[in-house]
C-alpha cells in the first residue's frame, strides 16, 4: 500500500478519501464466503485499490489475497460512502471509506487460505445462519438483496 503511505507522509493523519472493494461471494449452495479480522469481525473479503487497478481488478485480488478464494465475473451491488461510514484508526489516521460492493457467483478455487494478517479466519456460512460479530455493512448488503 505505498501510494497511501506516501499520502500519510505528506499529510499526516487528516482525512482522507479513500476507495475500496469488497466482493460477497456465493458458492453453489448459496452460501456467502466471510472473512474474520483480526479485530474479531465476520466481514466481506475486500480492500483498497492501488493506483490505477480497476475497482474489479482490486475486488478479485483482494479475495485472493485474504482467503485463498478465486472469483471471476463480478455484479456490481451498491456503493457505500458518507459521514456514517467515518473512520478513526488507533494511530489517529482517519478516512471515509467508498466502498464498491459486488456479487460474485462465478467462483473459479474455493479452497480457503488464509493470510493470517488480514484475515485470522474464513469460510462459507449460510446467509440465515451468520456469525455473530458480522460487519454491519455485511448485514446492509444482505437485505439490499432480498436474502434477509
Amino acid at each position: 500500500m505505498g501510494y497511501i503511505e506516501d499520502l500519510r507522509k505528506l499529510i499526516g493523519t487528516k482525512a482522507l478519501i479513500l476507495v475500496g472493494a469488497v466482493v460477497a461471494a456465493i458458492d453453489d449452495e448459496g452460501k456467502i464466503l466471510l472473512q474474520k479480522r483480526p479485530e474479531g469481525i465476520w466481514a466481506l473479503p475486500g480492500g483498497l485499490l492501488e493506483l490505477g487497478e480497476s475497482a474489479e481488478d482490486a475486488a478479485r485480488r483482494e479475495v485472493f489475497e485474504e482467503t485463498g478464494v478465486e472469483v471471476g465475473k463480478l455484479q456490481l451491488t451498491e456503493v457505500y460512502s458518507g459521514e456514517q461510514y467515518y473512520r478513526k484508526l488507533p494511530n489517529g489516521d482517519e478516512f471515509y471509506p467508498v466502498t464498491i460492493a459486488y456479487i460474485s457467483k462465478d467462483i473459479k478455487n474455493s479452497n480457503i487460505k488464509i493470510d493470517g494478517q488480514e484475515t485470522i479466519d474464513a469460510g462459507f456460512f449460510p446467509i440465515e445462519e451468520l456469525p455473530n460479530h458480522t460487519s454491519p455493512l455485511v448485514l446492509r448488503m444482505i437485505k439490499s438483496l432480498g436474502k434477509e
